[in-house]
């Protein structure tokens, strides 16, 4: 365990003792035996616990716990005593503490309460610096995060904003598609342009083909009037089509036509009217699986994805989940009048061992409920859906049974069956898995070629999410 755990005991053996196993622990110990000799310690040098005798020769144990946590709350304070009553453990809460252990105390005991302290206090920060990260963070106008796979995704937006080539959006529903369009149209020379967006999924095929291309008086019973069509309608500019996916197989080969010609014959009409549009087309579905299946034209496919951006899953983002979640707080208080200032560890604990099959928009739905339900100043466990609530929280990888002596691997192996995984949770996404793995996609393909077909079934090491 990383942690820093600065001790003051004036017992000469056991501080000893405790240094000795604890640093074989993998913490990084600072031994002091006075009371103040601690407090100037704490002063000077990072500390995530306190570990600290009651009895000392300058101050009382529980003295000193309450002067910590004074000038730092944020800092566990851990109290050894000889004295295993109710009223010894009573009165170290009273005074500040986290936790409390009795000497003579079993080592695996205390290197419980020390991992549950160190991972108590690095949350706490995270958490504490959230309002600060929302004003500092790197964002692109509603798309917010620090993780890595985000900061790709501004890049590439960016780079490619100022290009006329047509784009694919493809993720998860909910992860953000949309806003990813949206910020490539403001970045673009067609910024001062229409940014004209359809869902191919909301409308019946017939009005559909009349909304794109447009239809002219008489074409059909209802055209009691010309209507130019979103091709026009969006000229100089932008065209959104989200959903692509469901488009009708009928009208692909007619969009296809309208793309490669750049002009569009309204229903009805005899007269091709040219236009000047970029594409941007959005979908949930995997196109190639959709070609192979004959529900989605191959040609139409290329024309759309000259340029293919992977929108990250929320589950692939780790902090951004807890700094999507402030945000939302923030404004969901402001909207309802609420004096909310954040949320607690606990509930934390619990965002982040959610896997958010709904992505930005089920936290941001979730985040509402929250605020709605709340009469606390900071959002808690009990605030948050039934859903997220009840999830089980999956142990971390190396409590998850690793393999027995008789089934242990190399470590190159490992590393190939964690590249099969993390594939698997990206949906198969080279580009985006290579970007979680930090390296780059050549890289990637090649370690994986190097250990048979990178296609190929992912091989099982956990019993949990990492196993097959």
């Amino acid at each position: 365990m990383d942690g820093r755990i600065l001790i003051i005991e004036d017992d000469q053996e056991l501080a000893q003792m405790l240094c000795m196993r604890l640093s074989l622990l993998g913490f990084t110990i600072s031994l002091h035996t006075y009371g103040h000799q601690g407090l100037a310690a704490a002063t000077s040098e990072p500390v995530d616990v306190i570990l600290t005798a009651i009895n000392l020769p300058d101050l009382n144990g529980l003295a000193l716990c309450r002067e910590i946590s004074a000038r730092w709350p944020e800092i566990p304070v851990v109290i050894m005593t000889a004295f295993g009553s109710m009223e010894a453990a009573i009165d170290a809460i009273r005074a500040g503490a986290y936790d409390f252990i009795t000497k003579p105390f079993d080592i695996n005991l205390l290197e419980l309460v020390l991992t549950r302290a160190v991972t108590h206090r690095r949350l706490q920060e995270s958490v504490k610096q959230l309002s600060k990260a929302l004003e500092q963070t790197r964002s692109l106008d509603e798309l917010v995060g620090e993780s890595q796979v985000m900061q790709a995704l501004f890049s590439k937006l960016l780079r490619i904003a100022d290009s006329e080539a047509a784009v694919l959006l493809t993720g998860e529903s909910g992860s953000g598609k949309e806003l990813a369009a949206r910020v490539i149209h403001k970045y673009s020379r067609r910024a001062k342009q229409p940014l004209v967006a359809i869902n191919c999924s909301a409308m019946p095929e017939s009005l559909l083909e009349s909304e794109l291309f447009g239809h002219v008086k008489g074409a059909f019973t209802s055209a009691h009037s010309d209507h130019k069509g979103l091709f026009l309608a969006a000229n100089g500019g932008t065209l959104l089509l989200d959903e692509i996916g469901e488009l009708p197989l009928s009208l692909q080969p007619k969009l296809l036509r309208v793309l490669e010609d750049r002009c569009v014959r309204p229903l009805g009409s005899t007269v091709e009217k040219p236009f000047d549009v970029r594409v941007i087309a959005i979908t949930n579905r995997n196109l190639e699986a959709a070609v192979a299946e004959g529900t989605f034209r191959e040609d139409l496919l290329y024309r759309l994805n000259v340029i293919t951006v992977q929108v990250p899953p929320l589950r692939t983002r780790g902090m951004d989940i807890l700094l999507l979640a402030e945000k939302y707080i923030e404004l969901y208080a402001s909207q309802q009048n609420k004096n909310i200032t954040g949320m607690t560890n606990a509930t934390a604990h619990k965002l982040l061992a959610y896997r958010w099959p709904g992505n930005v928009r089920e936290l941001r739905n979730a985040m509402e409920h929250a605020v709605t339900l709340t009469n606390h100043r900071k959002i808690i466990p009990d605030d948050l859906p039934e859903r997220i609530l009840s999830f089980r929280h999956e142990p971390p990888p190396h409590q998850q049974g690793l393999p027995g002596p008789g089934e242990l691997v190399p470590m190159a192996e490992m590393m190939h069956r964690y590249m099969h995984h993390v594939l698997a949770m990206v949906g198969g996404n080279r580009t985006l898995a290579a970007q979680i793995l930090q390296i780059d996609r050549k890289t990637l393909y090649r370690k994986l070629h190097n250990q048979g077909d990178p296609d190929g079934p992912i091989p099982a090491l956990f019993s949990g999410p990492f196993g097959a």
